[in-house]
């Protein structure tokens, strides 16, 4: 088979390591090898791809209104199904939420330990729920849990009031950051995702928020794997309505969701061996068809496709010579993660190499390029 070779810059961080010059330089280099077309490096960009070799006549005969299967690490769709149709995702909705106190939380504006309260209008919420009290706090910690394990509404509606100021102003954040992702098919009402005219979204923005959510905010797996916990002293029990976290090998979440109207929808995400992904299925006719579907999926993905990792942030790649500079050499570290999805069966058709000058002229500084 012929191959094709594809040439991806890899950004490298030179540092000197512990000695009394301590300093950090930036510069680039590329990773070159031989690649089939049924391959792609690593995609930093918020869109997904189709991948050529997928699955888009639904020949796994799914019964579900619209399902999606993308790898993770490249946002390659691996498997599509009416994929822009838009529905509603009723729970799911609440992937968006935690996105969203994510970055918050990552970005220092909010902390695990920081109490929050409850107001009449989110202590009235109804559906799922933990019965909040508008005389009690709970931590954020504690309210990630309730809203990740038993997609509490009560939770997520005090969340978005304490971050925002009320909901309305939250769920304005929602759609912005819909927006900044790419989600043409959506339009948020609320934050939890209760039935209500308007409120839409697609399998594939699911997959896109998703996406977002498991790479940039990896942390929130510690809540979305949590199978049985409880709050209030061992008061309050909770069991995650994602049944796929007692049975999946590799299953790191990610959100259920369903209504009379909306059916029953899952965005499902699971790692094997370096292989993450992530299956959404809406409008599933029952829960057991929702859960049974996105095991098929996550088979099919795993099944048929294998990911090469061709290096991780922070690996040295070589020593190179710095000509008239204050020390005589440094060491070239990646400064983000690469690698690329394969079929599996072609792994002997990918080779890799490395071109790096091995001298690099002083001066240099942090944030220089060296091509």
């Amino acid at each position: 088979m012929k191959k094709i070779k594809n040439i991806i810059l890899i950004s490298l961080i030179f540092f000197l390591g512990l000695s009394s010059f301590s300093l950090a330089y930036d510069s680039s280099s590329s990773y070159m090898w031989s690649v089939d077309t049924d391959t792609m490096p690593v995609s930093t960009t918020n869109s997904v791809q189709v991948n050529s070799s997928a699955e888009e006549n639904n020949s796994l005969n799914l019964e579900s209104g619209s399902a999606i299967l993308i790898e993770q690490s490249t946002g390659q769709i691996l498997y599509s199904h009416n994929i822009h149709e838009q529905l509603r995702p009723a729970s799911v909705t609440k992937v968006m939420s935690i996105l969203l106190i994510m970055e918050q939380i990552d970005k220092g504006y909010l902390s695990y330990s920081d109490t929050v309260s409850c107001s009449e209008t989110a202590r009235s919420m109804g559906g799922s729920q933990i019965w909040l009290d508008p005389r009690e706090t709970l931590t954020v910690d504690e309210m990630l849990k309730a809203i990740c394990v038993v997609s509490a509404n009560d939770c997520v509606v005090a969340m978005a009031e304490h971050i925002a100021g009320s909901e309305e102003a939250f769920v304005q954040m929602m759609n912005d950051k819909a927006t900044e992702l790419g989600m043409k098919d959506t339009c948020f009402k609320n934050c939890h995702g209760i039935d209500e005219d308007g409120h839409v979204t697609s399998a594939y923005d699911i997959a896109l928020m998703s996406r977002e959510l498991l790479k940039n905010h990896p942390d929130i797996v510690k809540y979305t794997t949590i199978w049985m916990d409880s709050l209030r002293d061992g008061k309050s029990q909770l069991v995650n309505t994602n049944k796929l976290i007692k049975t999946y090998k590799g299953i790191t979440g990610l959100k259920t969701g369903s209504t009379s109207l909306a059916l029953y929808n899952l965005s499902a995400s699971a790692t094997r061996d370096d292989l993450s992904l992530i299956a959404v299925i809406i409008k599933a006719p029952s829960t057991k068809v929702r859960f049974a579907e996105a095991q098929k999926l996550l088979d099919y993905g795993f099944n048929k496709f294998t990911f090469r990792s061709f290096g991780n942030k922070n690996d040295v790649i070589q020593s190179v010579t710095v000509n008239k500079g204050v020390i005589k050499s440094i060491d070239a570290i990646l400064e983000d993660t690469s690698g690329t999805l394969i079929e599996k069966g072609k792994e002997s058709q990918i080779s890799q190499s490395i071109e790096l000058s091995n001298v690099i002229q002083a001066p240099i500084k942090k944030g220089d390029v060296i091509r």
